[in-house]
């Protein structure tokens, strides 16, 4: 089942990450319903969801957003029941849904500080790569799945754009490049001749593949403990759309650059960081 379920959402133009999570919240349900029930799944029931949803509050103690997270992979999956005729209605219902507060301080917790060092240790380790793919996230504000899916035809030195071809929700942009990127990227790209890589990916593995995101998090996790603070790709992204605001972007070219669908989110980098609001709440 959980394989037709995957060619239904393979179907529906789904990111590869949403994809992902979908069938990772409907294992996690069916792992509950097998554990307690002690019977085969056969389809959703409203009683069921009820009381998974009792669990994951309860037992499992799981925040809103998650909650929240499970219950889209779930109708996802309900809708995949219905259209394989496996059941007839939708069980599952609007206010399900935890309403979660939106959030106000700024997402970005990287300094510029922080992003320098980090690009700078990188550098020094001699791998051009690696160096690219920090200054790619950080000052050009892509995805870590965007950059990894770059191909060498994407990049264009001369006009100094990106083309994301396929990226959240499979719609191509062009991006533009800063002076840090267009450097990185040289350097890369002088390597690759030298080392005659012949890959389609931009950033290939050591096998000439693409490079796995797991590689990535390595790395991010070898410099995060070096200057002693917890940087990921996506913190990146993050310091990106709060320092291209800060140097005077406008919201609409930071969502353009970021690939924001929604404006509002974008708008949260012109917020207050959380450090920020709590220098201003110690001075009352």
């Amino acid at each position: 089942m959980m394989e037709t379920f995957r060619e239904y959402l393979n179907s529906s133009d789904l990111s590869e990450n949403t994809i992902k999570g979908y069938t990772q919240s409907v294992n996690g349900y069916l792992k509950w319903f097998d554990e307690s029930k002690g019977v085969s799944f056969t389809k959703l029931h409203r009683e069921n969801i009820r009381e998974y949803l009792s669990y994951l509050k309860t037992i499992e103690a799981v925040g809103p957003k998650t909650i929240n997270t499970k219950l889209s992979g779930l109708v996802k999956f309900n809708e995949f029941l219905i259209h394989d005729k496996k059941q007839l209605d939708l069980v599952i219902e609007r206010s399900d849904f935890v309403k979660v507060q939106q959030q106000y301080a700024s997402l970005a917790k990287v300094e510029f500080q922080d992003a320098e060092m980090f690009r700078q240790l990188v550098l020094d380790s001699g791998k051009a790569r690696n160096y690219a793919i920090v200054t790619v996230l950080a000052y050009g504000g892509l995805r870590i799945s965007e950059t990894l899916n770059l191909k060498v035809t994407d990049i264009n030195l001369v006009s100094r754009e990106i083309l994301i071809v396929d990226g959240k929700g499979d719609k191509s942009r062009t991006v533009f490049m800063g002076e840090k990127v267009k450097i990185a990227l040289q350097s890369w790209l002088r390597e690759r001749k030298e080392k005659e890589i012949d890959c389609e990916f931009l950033f290939p593995s050591n096998r000439n593949k693409r490079l796995d995101r797991t590689v990535v998090n390595r790395l991010f996790n070898t410099y995060s403990a070096k200057i002693g603070k917890d940087i990921t790709p996506h913190d990146l992204r993050h310091f990106f759309c709060s320092n291209a605001i800060e140097k005077g972007m406008s919201i609409h070219e930071v969502a353009n650059q970021a690939g924001h669908s929604n404006i509002h989110t974008t708008m949260l980098y012109t917020n207050p960081t959380k450090k920020e609001m709590l220098e201003k709440m110690n001075l009352l």
